[in-house]
This record gives structure tokens, C-alpha cells and sequence, in this order.
């Protein structure tokens, strides 16, 4: 019981790093272009990770099966998630973004349900809801624009496509947390995701001064790759291996919450009654969630 309290905890933490990310990476890509500075945290999260797997000791030589599993987590899983967030995110509203994003526990209730790693439990589906229902409210709170016309929808479907690529990273790296530590299973996804990023965009790479870029940006992407990148999917990978995938998830959707909170103190932006009320759904769906098996033993009892 405590292991799982310190992995909420955890989980809590990240969502708190998730939600002060947005304003810090606004601040790097004022002197970076999307891919270039993507590509840049990367780079530094990746060798971040692979220096913290070196000082664990815990490095395990892999298997063929488990390398292919590795390959297919980053290049359909993370990789996707990365192309399509940087390219979605110009391309649509913050509104947009803000409903796609609270659809990742969606994604991965039903990857758990067809590869059979999970069952559907009637706590969980209301724990979605609520959360899904709490986000639109913070989005409408903040006055946040939605729609769908023009160019607007191709953002909002390479976002919906980035959440499915999340969903599917979150799924299949706990599948390999069985036989490997946490910290080989995040260097190992970031460096595969990274020579994969390194490929698709070396024009865009050396289109910028990289000697030329202020403190500012430099500061920006190595808050981004330690904190957002590295501590952040070292935590989701450990929590979600405890706590289970389905569980974890929900967590992602307290990401708005902490960033309308932190733009509240820090950038002096509103936070009226409707956010106030979107915040109480979505901790309402952490509620549901992370007590899906009280509810399990009602319906077992009721059968």
C-alpha cells in the first residue's frame, strides 16, 4: 500500500512538471523553431537518462523479442507522439489541444481491453468521464477558443494521434518494466526516439545558430528535457508499472489543472468558478480511478 500512495505521489508530481512545462518551452521556441528545439531536448533528456542508467548499475543486457518490443514502443509510441504533438499544437487551438489531450486514458483503457492486459470496470469509465467533463470545463472557463474549421482540424487530429501514440508508449513500456529497470526502459525509449526525431529533421536542425541562442533558451531546454523529459517519463514509467496503466493515466488529466493554477500565480491569469468546478471533476475522476477495486468488490458482491 505504501509503494502504490508514493507512485500516486509521484504521478501527482508529474503532472505538476506537465502543467509548468507549457509556459517554458512558450519561452525556448521564441528563439527555436518546433523541431529543432523538440529535437534539442531530446538530445539532452536522452543523455541525462543514459548517465542516470549508468550510475543504477541496473543495465541488463536485452532480449531480440524485448528489443523488437522496444522499437515498436518508441517508433509507434513515443516518436509519434512527439511528430505529431510539434506539428499538431501550430496548427490548432489551445482549446483544441486541451480536450484531445484528456482523451489519453481513453486510448489506453482500450489498448489494455484489446490486448487483453486490462479489463473495463465501470469505476474507471465514470473516473474518464468526470475528468473529460472537468477539462471542457477549464477550457470554456478559460475562454479558450474551439473549433474545427480550416486548418484547425488537421491540428486537432495530429493531436487525437499524438495521444494514441502516448497511450500506446504508456502501455507497452510497462510490459517491459517485468524484466528491465525503469531506468534502462527510459533511456532506452528516449534514444531510440531520438535517432528516429535526428533523421526525420536534419535540414530543420541546421537552419539554427545554435552558438547564437540566448541563456534563456538554452535554460528552457534543459528544464524541458530534465524535468518534463526525463524525470517526468521516469516517474510515468515506475508509476504506471505500479499502479497499472489504466490508473496512471487519469493522472495525465490533472496536467490543465496545474497549468491553469500556475498560470493563476504566475502569469496573473484568471481561475474563476467554472476552472474551480472543471477541477473538482477531474480530482473526482482521480478518485474513481485509483479506487476502481473498491468498486470491483461492490459489482462482485452485487453478482
Amino acid at each position: 500500500m505504501a509503494r502504490i500512495r508514493l507512485a500516486e505521489c509521484m504521478l501527482l508530481l508529474v503532472a505538476l512538471v506537465w502543467g509548468m512545462n507549457p509556459p517554458v518551452i512558450k519561452l525556448g521556441l521564441q528563439h527555436i523553431p518546433p523541431l529543432p528545439y523538440n529535437v534539442a531536448r531530446m538530445v539532452v533528456g536522452s543523455i541525462v537518462a543514459l548517465v542516470a542508467l549508468g550510475l543504477s548499475g541496473r543495465y541488463r543486457r536485452p532480449s531480440r523479442a524485448d528489443i523488437w518490443v522496444l522499437l515498436r514502443a518508441s517508433l509507434f509510441g513515443f516518436f509519434v507522439f512527439q511528430v505529431c504533438f510539434t506539428e499538431g499544437i501550430q496548427r490548432t487551438t489551445s482549446g483544441n489541444a486541451a480536450f484531445m489531450f484528456c482523451l489519453l486514458p481513453v486510448f489506453v483503457l482500450l489498448l489494455n481491453r484489446f490486448y487483453g492486459f486490462d479489463t473495463i470496470n465501470r469505476a474507471v469509465v465514470i473516473g474518464i468521464a468526470c475528468s473529460i467533463a472537468g477539462i471542457g470545463l477549464i477550457v470554456l472557463g478559460a475562454g479558450k477558443e474551439v473549433s474545427l474549421a480550416g486548418n484547425h482540424l488537421l491540428g486537432a487530429l495530429l493531436i487525437l494521434g499524438s495521444q494514441v501514440g502516448y497511450a500506446y508508449y504508456t502501455v507497452f513500456s510497462k510490459e517491459l518494466l517485468e524484466r528491465y529497470s525503469t531506468y534502462q526502459v527510459t533511456a532506452s525509449l528516449m534514444v531510440i526516439t531520438t535517432v528516429l526525431l535526428l533523421a526525420v529533421s536534419v535540414p530543420d536542425m541546421r537552419s539554427v545558430a545554435w552558438t547564437d541562442l540566448p541563456a534563456s533558451a538554452w535554460g528552457s531546454v534543459v528544464f524541458s528535457a530534465v524535468f518534463g523529459l526525463c524525470l517526468g517519463n521516469f516517474l510515468w514509467i515506475w508509476g504506471s508499472g505500479v499502479i497499472g496503466t489504466s490508473r496512471a493515466s487519469i493522472f495525465n488529466n490533472l496536467t490543465p489543472v496545474f497549468a491553469v493554477i500556475t498560470a493563476y500565480f504566475l502569469l496573473g491569469e484568471t481561475f474563476g468558478s467554472l476552472q474551480a468546478v472543471g477541477a473538482i471533476f477531474v480530482f473526482s475522476g482521480v478518485y474513481f480511478t485509483r479506487n476502481r477495486d473498491r468498486f470491483l468488490r461492490k459489482d462482485a458482491v452485487a453478482s
